[in-house]
């Protein structure tokens, strides 16, 4: 986390938080409260699930007034309850007061992402199928939201569009088919003497015997398989490369599609379908 914190895209994404929330000024804190007034407050969770982002929150107070005292009494990934205390803060009333509406905003999301991916991790339980994230992700978040898919369990997808090739069914109607669209992609990465992993995504068990006939590929996406004919096709594959299901899996499906062997399932639904965590900020 301490390398993410430094990352310009997370930096730039909390200095537009305070721009938007904050503005020219907190005008109500700096009415109300004296500037020399010290006091103290705490972070409480009205919810149950995995919390994520304190170390997000200790950078954004410390970003807001250096000299805020900040004492974490849960860590990331750590399961709560309705009334536990996760985090103490002490210092200026105003400077909290300033922070605690951003504050609460990241860490409430990034919880509910880590907690919604607890329970995805939980029902893979004994199997050897991973849960992957997608980049179905809240804009600007993409980094945080999939940091806390890796606290609840899971595993990350790739980040963006140049860390690895995933070649849709868009790509291979547009390039004229699962050859095409290989063979110009391995062409294009040597070319520009690029290393990346390729992945493509196949509709139908055809698809897949097109794929490994081209081969010099690293996965195999099976889209909206049915958990009979993912088996069949990922012991058509037969561990040759990697395999992943994607489209239309739930959380009551997920594991009767693991349970065909496959060797990941994505799941857009661990971003893009979350329950924030009910927290506040409650002065003492």
């Amino acid at each position: 986390m301490k390398t993410l914190l430094k990352n310009p895209l997370v930096t730039q994404l909390i200095d537009i938080a305070f721009q938007e929330d904050i503005g020219p000024g907190d005008y109500t804190s700096l009415a109300t409260i004296n500037e020399f007034e010290k006091g103290k407050s705490i972070i409480v969770v009205k919810d149950e699930g995995i919390l994520a982002g304190l170390e997000l929150v200790e950078f954004i107070f410390k970003k807001v007034d250096p000299n805020l005292e900040i004492n974490l009494l849960k860590k990331d990934g750590d399961r709560v309850s309705y009334g536990d205390i996760a985090i103490e803060i002490a210092g200026s009333s105003r400077s909290m007061l300033t922070a605690e509406r951003t504050v609460l905003n990241f860490i409430q999301r990034l919880s509910g992402v880590a907690t919604q991916t607890a329970k995805y991790v939980e029902r893979l339980k004994g199997l050897h199928t991973q849960i992957l994230d997608t980049r179905k992700t809240t804009p600007g978040m993409r980094l945080l939201e999939k940091w806390a898919v890796k606290i609840g369990g899971g595993a990350n997808h790739r980040i963006g569009l140049y860390d690895m090739i995933l070649i849709k069914d868009n790509h291979v109607d547009f390039a004229g088919g699962i050859e095409q669209a290989i063979l110009r992609t391995q062409e294009y990465l040597n070319r520009n003497g690029l290393k990346l992993k390729i992945e493509i995504e196949t509709r139908t068990i055809q698809e897949v015997r097109q794929a490994l006939a081209v081969g010099g590929i690293d996965r195999i996406m099976l889209d909206n398989f049915n958990p009979e004919l993912l088996r069949e096709a990922v012991a058509l594959i037969n561990g040759t490369v990697e395999t992943e299901a994607s489209g239309g899996i739930t959380l009551d499906t997920l594991r009767a599609y693991a349970e065909t062997g496959v060797d990941f399932i994505s799941s857009g639904a661990l971003t893009h379908s979350i329950k924030s965590m009910d927290l506040s900020m409650r002065a003492v």
